[in-house]
């Protein structure tokens, strides 16, 4: 049997704008390893990004860039028609906000994750994912390693095939508070319903161990090839999110701990 997956958990952080707030930022950044950092297009503004970025230094988290499709109204998450150069100069604006932040606060930049109908645009487009992939490649001078700015996206999609080409660290994601098609597709909606608790467990606990993915139909499909570490997101915006990314957390150190990872 192979062994357990080795996990960090991740969420995307900072997604309020200016009095307006959505999710426990304080609450989950006590609980995860990752922040991924809204730059301003699907939510989030200077103030807020500030006071993000802050909280990731103050509990130790690393800290990425979550850009987006210019959206503010549908928060990220309805598709647009765009061409490569174009979503590269989107990305390069939005990340180029985050790492002046992170400057400030004497902190390295880790990842770059995209954010909502993008993310699943450039997982199906390798000549998007090659756009957005590149640009981590500019900021490496921020780097949190001397491998560079990793991307955070899905195995065995066009994220993979981009970072792999492009000789960029790739972190391999997955959705504990999301569905996945029989086929394997991420289900991306606007709205995130409710999951109840041992539902999450459940498909982490077959993720961890049997490196299967959970889908909607009950099927088990393989988490992809040359796969031996993977980064589970609990979004901040769904229901009761520091609830179950404490739960995510709880089995991810667990797993680690008897898998013998530091």
């Amino acid at each position: 049997m192979s062994k357990p997956l080795k996990a960090t958990v991740n969420c995307d952080m900072g997604e309020g704008f200016s009095l307006y707030t959505i999710g426990d930022d304080e609450g989950l950044m006590k609980t995860i390893h990752l922040a991924n950092i809204a730059c301003g297009f699907h939510a989030s503004d200077f103030s807020v990004m500030n006071k993000t970025v802050a909280l990731a230094k103050s509990n130790n988290v690393l800290a990425g860039a979550h850009p987006s499709l210019p959206d503010l109204q549908g928060f990220g998450r309805r598709e647009m028609a765009i061409e490569p150069d174009e979503l590269e100069s989107c990305f390069i604006y939005q990340v180029g906000a985050l790492d002046g932040f992170l400057k400030r606060y004497g902190l390295p930049m880790n990842h770059i994750k995209p954010h909502g109908s993008v993310y699943g645009q450039t997982a199906r487009s390798i000549d998007l994912a090659r756009a957005v992939v590149g640009v981590t490649k500019i900021f490496n001078s921020s780097a949190a390693s001397a491998q560079g700015v990793a991307f955070m996206g899905l195995a065995g999609t066009a994220h993979q095939q981009a970072a792999e080409e492009l000789g960029v660290p790739f972190i391999a994601e997955w959705f504990a508070d999301l569905d996945y098609s029989d086929e394997g597709k991420l289900l991306i909606t606007k709205k995130h319903d409710p999951v109840p608790i041992e539902v999450v467990r459940q498909r982490v606990t077959n993720l961890l161990k049997l490196h299967k993915v959970s889908t909607v139909g009950g099927k088990l499909l393989d988490l992809g090839a040359n796969i031996a570490e993977v980064s589970i997101c609990c979004h901040s915006d769904t229901p009761g999110a520091v609830e179950i990314a404490r739960a995510v957390k709880a089995l991810v150190d667990e797993s680690n701990n008897d898998a013998g990872y530091v």
